[in-house]
């Protein structure tokens, strides 16, 4: 009969693991050993004791993007490999995006994420035509993690409700960023948002913001009350993944830094007009106008304006995809901040025109709004591609200078700022079709980052907007600030800065 008295210690009891040999090991060996196991391995051994607990922290002092793509034919089988392969290292996930094709039920995607790693994680989830890599599919997969220490990050919605004005809901989605913002931070102005949807950019320009503006999408928060499901009185329109300076940051932690650079793919065309009259119809997708020649009081309709682009074109304007950019002047506020006038363009789709209008896609276009044609152009897409990835090439020869005049003697390869991850988001219509050659939008990043982690998604409307150098030159906009674009393809470069020892 066993004695009563005498406890049979478990075999996993963090005491038996110090005095078995494991509490032997030195410190190097150790971390070796724990860099090895996948994520979730990784996250138990964090727990078994203090030793193990800071080697843990050590091993993930850095910020880490892991992403991964799956082209299988069944969505599950697909889901299941690229969670497989994103866990496959260590990463504590503070947040989560996926982009699916049409094969995929977005809301049992989101479930299965929410199962894995735990309903506090931030998780968007986005429905598209295709993944990067100049692979149009219906049933692709690319899932991205990121751990990202010294920021906070969530997910805050845009919510319609039928029967409150959408102006109204709209500064409440800004004034809800900014109050989140502000309790993690102190200021105002997160660093980074990637924004699915049709969201607002009255923003400081200090923030940079990325993203896709059509396509399906469910979400996760980390905050209960902004996880409303599409009902009678809710649908979200929009939601953002926002980027926030941790103001309680650990001692020991660096700084991530968000870089934006852009890839444009239109060409203006034709005189400057200005909007004779603006008809909405009752579906509000389509706007209706009349326009005058700049100078001039005869009033074009729709085919008149057509017909002069066709001659512009030489007769090729049924190779291309056409757009209006209208410049607009309006004053913009948010809650009880003071109105400021912002210029910007606003690039519409041409629907189609006739003996009375021309038909553009949707709305906000008012009389007296100037506007210039813009077509989709392979050849200003290409030199703005190799715009970006010259650009991005400086961008990374300037670290390392900065690098070396620093004040040690000795750089140490992980004392040195660099790119861990980054985000494209390039236009539907770009590829090998367009281009004629593959690979030109993922070259700009993989050539000058190679081995850095990168998630890609094809968009129906790229948004891109932020104050930086990176930006390629190009005409569409001039100085009028454009946060949508069309036939463009976006880049989000994040980096690391080890703090100075």
């Amino acid at each position: 009969m066993a004695n009563k008295n005498r406890s049979s210690p478990s075999p996993t009891t963090p005491k038996l693991m110090e005095t078995n040999g494991f509490s032997l090991m030195n410190e190097d060996l150790l971390r070796n050993i724990l860099s090895r196991l996948p994520a979730t391995s990784f996250a138990s051994a964090a727990t078994v004791s203090k030793t193990w607990n800071a080697a843990c922290c050590h091993i993930l002092s850095r910020p880490k993007l892991s992403s991964a793509i799956s082209l299988k034919p069944l969505p599950l089988v697909a889901l299941q490999e690229v969670f497989d392969k994103v866990m496959s290292e260590p990463i504590r996930p503070h947040f989560a995006i996926a982009s699916v094709g049409p094969g995929f039920e977005i809301k049992d995607v989101l479930q299965f994420m929410v199962e894995k790693v735990g309903s506090r994680t931030p998780i968007i989830v986005k429905w598209i035509d295709g993944n990067i890599d100049e692979v149009p599919v219906n049933t692709g997969i690319v899932l991205t993690v990121g751990f990202v220490p010294g920021l906070k990050v969530d997910v805050i919605p845009l919510l319609r409700q039928r029967k409150a004005p959408q102006g109204s809901m709209t500064d409440k989605f800004v004034q809800d960023i900014k109050s989140y913002t502000s309790s993690m931070s102190g200021c105002t102005s997160p660093q980074a948002i990637i924004m699915i949807g049709d969201g607002n950019y009255a923003m400081s320009m200090e923030t940079i913001i990325v993203g896709d503006e059509r396509g399906q999408f469910v979400y996760r928060s980390s905050d209960v009350s902004r996880n409303v499901s599409t009902n009678k009185k809710h649908s979200p329109d929009a939601v953002a993944l926002v980027f926030a300076r941790d103001r309680n940051k650990a001692c020991g932690i660096g700084n991530i830094e968000f870089h934006f650079a852009l890839s444009k793919g239109v060409s203006a065309i034709g005189p400057r007009l200005k909007a004779a009259s603006v008809r909405v119809q009752d579906s509000y997708t389509v706007t209706w106008l009349t326009a005058r020649r700049e100078g001039q009081q005869e009033i074009l309709d729709g085919q008149q304006m057509l017909e002069d682009i066709d001659n512009e074109m030489e007769n090729n304007m049924d190779c291309v995809d056409l757009y209006i950019g209208v410049t607009r002047r309006r004053n913009y506020s948010v809650g009880s901040d003071k109105p400021r006038m912002m210029t910007t363009l606003a690039l519409h789709g041409i629907e189609g025109g006739d003996s009375e209008y021309l038909y553009v896609d949707g709305v906000g276009i008012r009389t007296g709004d100037y506007f210039q044609f813009y077509h989709s152009d392979p050849k200003t897409a290409l030199s703005s591609s190799r715009s970006v990835s010259s650009t991005l090439r400086k961008l990374k020869l300037d670290w390392d200078s900065k690098s070396s005049l620093s004040k040690s003697t000795i750089i140490n390869a992980v004392d040195k700022k660099e790119a861990f991850g980054g985000f494209i988001f390039s236009c539907l219509g770009r590829g090998e079709s367009f281009f004629g050659q593959l690979n030109v939008d993922s070259s700009p990043f993989l050539d000058n980052f190679p081995g850095v982690p990168v998630a890609g998604t094809f968009c129906g409307g790229e948004i891109g907007r932020g104050c930086t150098s990176l930006t390629a030159n190009g005409d569409e906009g001039g100085s009028a600030r454009c946060h949508l674009h069309a036939y463009s393809t976006v880049y989000l470069v994040m980096s690391y800065t080890p703090p100075e020892h």
